[in-house]
Parts: C-alpha cells; sequence; structure tokens
C-alpha cells in the first residue's frame, strides 16, 4: 500500500506541476474577472473540498466507498479555471476536505488522507486532459459540443476514480479487482448523472446569472436526499440478501462445517476485515475458528481464551441457547466504519441463527456419539472389548460366505481351566481382570484377517480363514497335555515352552498350542501371581460345509475332550459328539442319583507306609455307576457339579458315605483316616462345618479320623468366610491335607496361611522323578519340608517299582498308587486294611502289588 500510495502521489505532483508550467491566457469574458490566480485556485480548491465533505458512503466487500460530488466540482473547475491549474486546486481541496473528514467521523491516518488526496488529484488530472482535448471549457458558453466535452471528462473521472479505489481495496483485501471495480461503478452510476447535471447547471447559471445559485442548494439537498436513500436501499438489499444466503449455509451436521459457515457468512454480510468465532466445548474448553479477507478459515484449541484487543471498531455478540452458552461472535470491522444500530440488528439475528446451528450440531454429534457406541456395544463384549458371541458369529458367516466351498478354515474354542475357582477364592474382580489380560494376550496374537471374540464366561473363539497347504490328518488328534516343566520350591518357575511346535503338525493345533504356551506364561491377578491354563477344541472344515454355529458346536466337543483327556488341546472328533450332547441331561441325572443309593459309590485307595506296609489312610474317590452311560469316573462329571446348585448336596452326600464306611471300620477295629478331596466352592458355604459336624456325630466317628484334601487355591483369597469356614473346621479336630502339592500358584504361602497335617506330592513330579533332576528335587525338598514342620508327606500316583525305590532314597515315608493298590469298593477295603495292620504288626514286610499292577 505504501508503494501504491508514494507512486499515486507522485503522479499528483507532477500533474500538479506540470499544470502550473503550463502558461494559460483568461478570456476576455472571464466570468471571475480580474480575480487574482491564486484567490481564483482557493475558490476552485473550495469547491473540490465541498464536494468531499457532502460524500455519501456503501460498503463494497470489506470496505466502504465514498460517493462524492467530485464530477460536478470536476465541470465547475474546467469553467472556472485554466486547466493546467485544475490538478493544484483539487489536491489543495481534496486535501482540505479529506483532513476534516478524517479527524471527525473517519479518524483515518494520515497516509490514507495523502493517499485519497492524491488519486482524486491524478483522476482529475486525466479528466481535465481528455475534457480539454474536446473542446475549451474555461469561460466558454455551453454548447452541445462544450458538454460534450464536459461528460466525457466527468466520465473518464469516474472511471480512474473507480479504478484506483477498486486496486487500494484488492491490494488491501486481496479481493478480485473487477469485482470491487464493477461493484463501485454500480453504486455510483446514479450519483454521477446527477452530478454531470448539476455542474452544467452551474455552468449555466454562472454564464446568464450568477444569482440563480440561491436556488441550487435545496435542489442539491434534495438530490443529496434522493442519492443517499437508494444507497441505503441498496445496502440494506445487498446486507439481507448476503445475510440469507450466510444463515442457509448454517445447515450443517458437524460442528467444523457450521462454523466454517458461520464466519465466512459474518465475513460477507457484514463487509469485515475478519471475524472470530470461539466455541465452548462440553469439557469446558473452547475452539477458536478464524478468518480474515480473502484468508482460509483456521481454527485452534484454546487453553485460555485472551482479552479481545482494543482498537479496531468490534462487534461483538454472545451465543446463546436459553440459559447455556454455545460461543461468541466477534466482526472485525474496518477503520473507516462506524458500526450502527442496523449493523447490531443484523449481527444479533445473525448470532442466534449460529448458535441455533452451533447447538444443533452439537446434539447431532453427541447422537452420532451415543450411537456409535451403541452399535459398538451392541457388537463388542464390554469387558475385553472383543466382539461378543452374536459378532463372532455374523462376522464369521460373513467371512465364511466370501470363501469357496472346500476353502479350509479352522475354529479355536478356548476355555480357561479353573477359572470358576479363581472367581470364588479371588473374587468376582479378580476374574475379570484375568478375562482381560487373557483378551490382550489373545489379541496380540491375533493375525490379520482372524476373527477373535469373547463367547461369553471364560470362553474365547479364533476362526482362522488363511490356512497354509498343510494337510489336515483325516483322524482326530486326541487331547495332548503340554509338556510340563517342573516347578521348584518355594516359587514356582515360569512355563517355559515358547519354542517352535513340529512342522508336521496340522497349522490349527500348532496355533492353538502356540496360544496355550503364550497364555501360561504367569502373570498377576489382584495381587497373585498365577498362570493362565487353558483348553482348547479345534475344529476344521470346508468354508461351504458348516455354519459358525454348527463349528462352534464341534469346537465346543473338541474342548471337552481336550479338558476329558487331561490336556491342552483336541481336535474334533464326530465319534464323540452324540455323547457330548447328553451332557445337557447330566445335571438332571445326576440329581436322580443323589435321590437313590445305588449310583454313586466309593472307591477306597489306601496309603501306606513305605517302611513298615501299615496303612497311613484311605482316600474316597467317587465312582457314578449310571444306568445308561454306564461306569463315569469324576472327571466326568464333577466340574459340571461344581458349577451348579448341586454342590452342597453333592458334597454332604460324599461325606456321609465316607463317614459310614469309616464307622463300619471303627467296628472291625480299625483306626485309619480317610481322605475326601473338598471343592474350593464348598469353603464359600458358611454351613460346611455345621453340616459335618452332624455327619461326624449321627456316624460317631472321631474328627481326627477325617482328612479333607483341599487345593491351594482356595487361600488365595482374602475372603473372610474361607478362613472362618477353615478355623471352624480346624477346631473341630478335622484334619487338613494340601492336595496336588507344588503346582498352585504360591506353596509356601499356602503353608503360612493354613496350618495342615499333609502334604501329597502331585503325581507329574512323582512319575518325571526318574528321568528329571527338576522333578526329583521337588519331591526331596517337599519330604525336606515336611519334616521340618512335622507334617505327613504322601506321594501320589506311585505305578512302578522303581519309583517306589526312589521315593524310599529320596526319604518319603508314605505313598500311594497303582503299584500299591487300585481304588476298591468299600466291601473289600477291610480285609485289606486288616492285612496291612497284621503284616506291619508281625514285622513281615512283602511286596505291596495289586493284581495287575506293574
Amino acid at each position: 500500500m505504501l508503494v501504491l500510495t508514494a507512486a499515486v502521489l507522485a503522479a499528483a505532483l507532477a500533474a500538479a506541476g506540470a499544470g502550473l508550467a503550463v502558461p494559460a491566457q483568461l478570456p476576455p469574458d472571464d466570468p471571475l474577472g480580474s480575480v487574482e490566480p491564486l484567490v481564483r485556485i482557493a475558490i476552485v480548491a473550495g469547491v473540490f473540498a465541498l464536494a468531499q465533505l457532502a460524500r455519501l458512503r456503501f460498503r463494497v466487500a470489506t470496505g466502504m466507498v465514498s460517493v462524492t460530488w467530485g464530477e460536478a466540482a470536476l465541470v465547475i473547475g474546467l469553467y472556472l479555471m485554466p486547466a493546467g491549474w485544475l490538478p493544484v486546486a483539487a489536491l489543495v481541496g481534496a486535501g482540505l476536505g479529506w483532513g476534516l473528514l478524517s479527524i471527525f467521523p473517519d479518524r483515518r491516518s494520515v497516509v490514507e488522507v495523502v493517499h485519497i488526496a492524491a488519486s482524486l488529484t491524478a483522476a482529475v488530472a486525466v479528466a481535465t486532459t481528455v475534457a480539454t482535448a474536446f473542446g475549451a471549457p474555461l469561460g466558454a458558453g455551453l454548447t452541445p459540443a462544450l458538454a460534450t466535452a464536459l461528460l466525457l471528462g466527468a466520465l473518464t473521472y469516474l472511471l480512474a476514480t473507480g479504478w484506483l479505489a477498486a486496486l487500494t481495496m484488492s491490494l488491501r483485501h486481496r479481493l478480485p479487482m473487477g469485482q470491487l471495480l464493477l461493484r463501485a461503478l454500480r453504486g455510483k452510476l446514479l450519483m454521477f448523472v446527477g452530478n454531470v447535471l448539476v455542474g452544467l447547471a452551474v455552468v449555466t447559471i454562472l454564464e446568464h446569472s450568477p444569482r440563480w445559485l440561491l436556488v441550487l442548494p435545496p435542489v442539491w439537498w434534495l438530490l443529496q436526499q434522493t442519492y443517499d436513500q437508494r444507497l441505503r436501499a441498496d445496502d440494506e438489499r445487498r446486507t439481507w440478501r448476503a445475510f440469507a444466503e450466510a444463515t442457509s449455509t448454517l445447515n450443517q451436521l458437524d460442528e467444523r462445517d457450521v462454523a466454517t459457515a458461520g464466519v465466512s457468512g459474518a465475513l460477507a454480510v457484514f463487509g469485515a476485515d475478519g471475524v472470530d468465532l470461539d466455541v465452548a466445548r462440553g469439557d469446558g474448553r473452547w475452539r477458536r475458528y478464524s478468518v480474515t479477507a480473502g484468508g482460509p478459515v483456521t481454527d485452534q484449541d484454546l487453553v485460555v481464551r485472551p482479552q479481545r484487543e482494543i482498537g479496531d471498531p468490534v462487534l461483538s455478540r454472545p451465543l446463546e441457547i436459553g440459559n447455556a452458552q454455545v460461543g461468541e461472535l466477534r466482526v472485525r470491522l474496518p477503520r473507516s466504519v462506524v458500526p450502527g444500530e442496523r449493523d447490531q440488528d443484523v449481527l444479533s439475528a445473525f448470532a442466534d441463527a449460529l448458535a441455533a446451528a452451533l447447538h444443533d450440531a452439537a446434539s447431532h454429534q453427541e447422537l452420532r456419539i451415543m450411537a456409535a457406541q451403541s452399535s459398538y456395544e451392541a457388537v463388542h463384549d464390554p469387558l475385553t472389548k472383543l466382539v461378543n458371541r452374536a459378532a463372532m458369529l455374523s462376522k464369521g458367516d460373513l467371512a465364511l460366505h466370501r470363501l469357496g466351498h472346500d476353502h479350509p478354515v479352522a475354529l479355536l474354542l478356548l476355555d480357561i481351566n479353573n477359572f470358576k475357582e479363581v472367581n470364588d477364592t479371588l473374587g468376582h474382580a479378580a476374574g475379570d481382570e484375568l478375562l482381560q489380560v487373557t483378551a490382550r494376550r489373545l489379541q496380540e496374537l491375533r493375525c490379520d484377517g482372524e476373527v477373535l471374540g469373547r463367547l461369553g464366561g471364560d470362553e474365547f473363539a479364533l476362526l482362522i480363514t488363511s490356512l497354509p497347504a498343510t494337510p489336515v490328518p483325516a483322524t482326530p488328534v486326541p487331547a495332548t497335555p503340554l509338556p510340563a516343566t517342573p516347578l521348584p520350591l518355594p516359587v514356582a518357575t515360569e512355563l517355559n515352552i515358547f519354542g517352535e511346535w513340529p512342522a508336521s503338525l496340522p497349522y490349527p493345533l500348532r496355533r492353538a498350542r502356540e496360544i496355550v504356551a503364550q497364555l501360561a506364561a504367569p502373570t498377576e491377578v489382584a495381587g497373585v501371581r498365577m498362570s493362565v491354563e487353558a483348553s482348547v477344541g479345534v475344529v476344521v472344515a470346508g468354508a461351504g460345509t458348516a455354519d459358525m454355529t454348527e463349528l462352534l458346536r464341534r469346537a465346543d466337543i473338541a474342548m471337552y475332550q481336550a479338558k476329558a483327556g487331561g490336556g491342552s488341546v483336541a481336535s474334533y472328533d464326530s465319534s464323540q459328539d452324540a455323547a457330548s450332547t447328553d451332557q445337557l441331561a447330566l445335571l438332571a441325572e445326576l440329581r436322580e442319583a443323589l435321590a437313590s443309593d445305588d449310583q454313586l459309590m466309593l472307591a477306597l485307595q489306601p496309603a501306606v507306609d513305605l517302611a513298615t506296609g501299615a496303612p497311613t489312610g484311605v482316600e474316597a474317590l467317587i465312582r457314578w455307576r449310571h444306568p445308561r452311560r454306564g461306569r463315569l469316573g469324576p472327571v466326568d462329571f464333577v466340574r459340571t457339579v461344581e458349577g451348579s446348585e448341586l454342590l452342597g448336596p453333592f458334597t454332604r452326600y460324599v461325606i456321609d458315605k465316607a463317614l459310614a464306611v469309616a464307622a463300619d471300620w471303627a467296628r472291625h477295629g480299625l483306626d485309619v483316616p480317610i481322605s475326601i478331596n473338598l471343592s474350593a466352592r464348598s469353603l464359600l458355604d458358611p454351613r460346611l462345618p455345621a453340616e459335618v459336624a452332624e455327619s461326624l456325630r449321627r456316624h460317631q466317628v472321631p474328627a481326627h479320623r477325617l482328612v479333607l484334601e483341599i487345593t491351594e487355591t482356595v487361600v488365595m483369597s482374602e475372603l473372610g468366610v474361607i478362613d472362618e469356614v477353615l478355623s471352624e473346621l480346624r477346631a473341630m479336630g478335622i484334619q487338613l491335607a494340601v492336595d496336588d502339592f507344588g503346582t498352585g500358584f504360591s506353596s509356601l504361602t499356602f503353608l503360612t496361611r493354613v496350618p495342615v497335617d499333609e502334604l501329597k506330592v502331585d503325581r507329574s513330579f512323582v512319575m518325571a522323578m526318574a528321568d528329571s533332576p527338576e522333578a526329583a528335587a521337588i519331591v526331596r525338598s517337599t519330604v525336606g519340608l515336611g519334616r521340618e514342620l512335622g507334617l505327613r508327606v504322601v506321594a501320589e500316583g506311585v505305578e512302578t517299582a522303581d519309583q517306589r525305590a526312589a521315593l524310599v532314597e529320596l526319604g518319603c515315608t508314605a505313598a500311594q498308587g497303582y503299584h500299591f493298590f487300585r481304588p476298591m469298593p468299600s466291601d473289600k477295603i477291610v480285609t485289606v486294611l486288616r492285612s496291612q495292620l497284621d503284616s506291619a504288626q508281625q514285622a513281615r514286610i512283602f511286596p505291596l502289588r495289586a493284581d495287575g499292577a506293574s
């Protein structure tokens, strides 16, 4: 702008100097007579000053355009003085007029006043050149030719001033110059015609009778009012047209779109230099959207809202809906604009429309979020964030439908072993944490294209649709346990099974075992370090041969085959399908078995002293002689019982049966303890001690002859009811034994928490101790620990003479297993126990072997 101002000023000064340098000859009939040149210049300068002071204004884009009586002053000046002097008079008059305007209403800077005065002077110089080229106006009578010359000069003045004004605004606001020029010319066209007519009328009056100039002010005033009303009407139409267009663009569904339309619309409606819109967020933060004339819309988050700058005229309006503040709109007007009441009214209406649009957009955004959340929750498990059962079925079926009929797919169904015990002993919050840990690990193991979901409870499913070209075995793979790493005392080691599986193993089974191995990595849940043991059922089928429901049913059967086989992974075996579906009726049949006296029977297995052969105790194992299914072992039904409401009646039934057998021994003079396995859930029943005491009283069996075998997991919970139940049982004189010692979460923690009488070494260590120094070390450490604490130590699962000899060498004093006796019915146990006692009393030790034992 400074460069343009300097150029225009240089042109104006050059024109003024050149005009004064040209000799001027006044005509004999000069209307001003003998008036001195300086006075003559002053008179014309006054005319130009009055023409500027009587200006009218209208808005163009982001600025104000002033329309003056400059064309009339030009025509009068050409008549009153030599053309060469006119640029000087115009420069002085325009400078004086705009200087006065800048002091009062406009408050323009000196540079702006100089720029305007120089622009008008340059335009006057060009217009004078054109007019004098077609005639000699000085003191000449008005003729059609002269009127034409004056009209061409005035038209040149109009075009020159319009072009310079448009150029100035274009450079200042970076807007297209053509549009600004057309808008400025269109606004001044009517006044231009009046200017020329007034100028010609003054020339005519001066030529014939100057006193008629007294009639001119009222006429001029009427024209001024007419022009003013016309410009106001045009400005009103433009403003409300722009208002309608701007408010129509506010109908958006996104905050950013509404805010962008709002600031852009306000810029157009008010012809502003810039617009700021601060939008209030629900979290207390603000976001500012800003735009300047000719620039793009920008936005930024505001940590602290800065105070409004003082200086330029600003229209400000809070955006409110009811009593809720939506935001604030600020419109920065050009310095030459003084906002009026109409601007405030337009701002108020526009702000209300913008506030409503922003509120609607925020409401729609909340609805979108709620809808998205509802859609997400409809297909995702709220605890693990994996897809839920319904989504697993739909996504899986969709994936199957996209594949060829014979394209092989695999479904892995995973279930966490002993999950109910974690819930019962550590609480449901710990169970939820364990599920989240499992879900995260499964998510990390999921490959692209696989569908992973939680089906409910502790069951997860993984659908694999891209299988390597490895043939799937025609025969099912039986449930196989993972290779066990012995866990030395006192702290369990991590299960180190993360190596590569054999390449010959089918890919789905390899994936299943890798998943089981990864889940077994120790983790901490509710402050307790534990390993997640899982059973996985695997089914492989063609994509077009079964839907997801059928695949899940088959995988479920395979998973229970894995559990029944004591392993971790099994593939679907169709031969077991029908039998597995009968599990639905198992609880109803068990209820009938508890009501009868000939289905649930005890199988008794003695434990013997390795030195004397005397019985140290007898473990009572439950068997079910099912009328339809045949003989069922505990693995076939105990887990189902533990997860049902029949656990209490079932536990009472077994205790009553065992104490009845112990009472019969007493009648035969046998004082041998009887052991019963107790479910972890049973310890959550505060009625258990009273029920056991009643059974002991009814059968007249001393409390010390009853041994309750519990696992280490039951004391890892901080639930008070467990401590109370164990304390009451101990207070009654009942003995406690730790079953499967060394395989739990923390064996030593268990022993410091609960006083026990017996430790039972898990069979996995006994079977491995001959080949594993680590397993042998565990047995030796357990025997030593029992000796130090005064506890009995019994080794389980002894099946060979070598294992017996190894136990003796390691210092173990008691054992049980097939090498000594298989579980036997109660009608045979008395004879066996009597024989053992007699042999021990006579110090005759004979090989203790069961029939058919190795």
